[in-house]
């Protein structure tokens, strides 16, 4: 049974915050829309009263805001009215996004943690590579996309491998950066222990540098994941395609469809916290299974 100061200090908050959301939201609605609905009805030769006018702004087609009832609509026709195969169905935009993401997490995750080794173990590596890695990161991915698109494209490389790049190109920076802290994370007193038993440099990095790096590594593997997903969908903008979250916010852009807009970028949130959950349940169960608490 819920305790009343659970209910105070935890979910109170959280309906305060979200409440005032939806009043801030609901009133942008009809300032925002509110310019159309005069437009017309002076069109037609109508006088509408505040009410009228509001009660219009929340029911335009393509309104500059759509309120918050028009994309929960828009989500349940698109996810649960929609056969999953359909093409007008924002679980099967939510899988091709979804695929490129996961493809990309993994290589990313993979050359992040190699490059992290290597770094740590190499003092050249980490003196010339590593300003390298953070120098890739100032470069805008709206910039580099086209580029990979293009390049792959030259060679006969398309459809899940360009986007799913894109992505590693976002995610294998936080884990590098986030490994080479954990990795550098044992006290130098356990690194001493460590050589007074004649430890050699494998034997460290599995029993003490790995472990300690675990809790720096589900933290990074957290961004990593969202951040693919973003780089997933920026991938499908310069390509033109017609499948996939990016797809849908491109079409809804191309014909002022708004409500498709927003009910794509919820879906893709949803998404997101779904894999960042799903990241952070890896992460307490790995610490579980070491005997710490996460």
């Amino acid at each position: 049974m819920t305790s009343p100061s659970y209910f105070r200090d935890r979910v109170l908050p959280i309906l305060t915050v979200l409440f005032a959301i939806l009043v801030i939201w609901h009133l942008l609605v009809v300032y925002l829309n509110a310019p159309f609905v005069r437009d017309q009805a002076a069109r037609d030769n109508e006088v509408l009263t505040f009410e009228q006018v509001a009660e219009r702004t929340f029911n335009q087609e393509r309104p500059v805001l759509p309120a918050p009832h028009q994309i929960a609509v828009e989500l349940w026709d698109t996810t649960v009215g929609k056969a999953i195969t359909s093409k007008r169905s924002l679980v099967y935009h939510a899988w091709i996004t979804l695929s490129a993401t996961l493809a990309g997490f993994g290589i990313g995750t993979l050359l992040g943690v190699l490059l992290a080794v290597a770094i740590v173990h190499n003092r050249a590596m980490d003196r010339s590579f590593m300003p390298w890695v953070i120098a890739s990161q100032t470069i805008p991915i709206l910039a580099v996309a086209p580029m990979i698109i293009v390049v792959l494209n030259s060679i006969g490389v398309s459809g899940l491998l360009p986007k799913a790049l894109i992505s590693t190109y976002l995610s294998f920076f936080p884990i590098v950066v986030g490994m080479v802290k954990g990795l550098r994370s044992p006290d130098t007193i356990l690194l001493d222990l460590m050589h007074t038993y004649n430890a050699s440099r494998s034997q460290i990095f599995w029993k003490l540098r790995w472990p300690a790096s675990m809790p720096y590594l589900f933290t990074s593997l957290k961004v990593a994941i969202a951040i693919s997903l973003v780089g997933a969908i920026v991938g499908e903008l310069p390509t033109g395609a017609v499948a996939g979250l990016g797809a849908r916010l491109l079409s809804g852009s191309y014909y002022g469809q708004t409500i498709q807009i927003w009910a794509a970028l919820f879906m893709a949130s949803g998404l997101a916290a779904v894999l960042v959950t799903i990241v952070g349940m890896a992460h307490s169960a790995v610490l579980k299974r070491m005997g710490e608490k996460p």
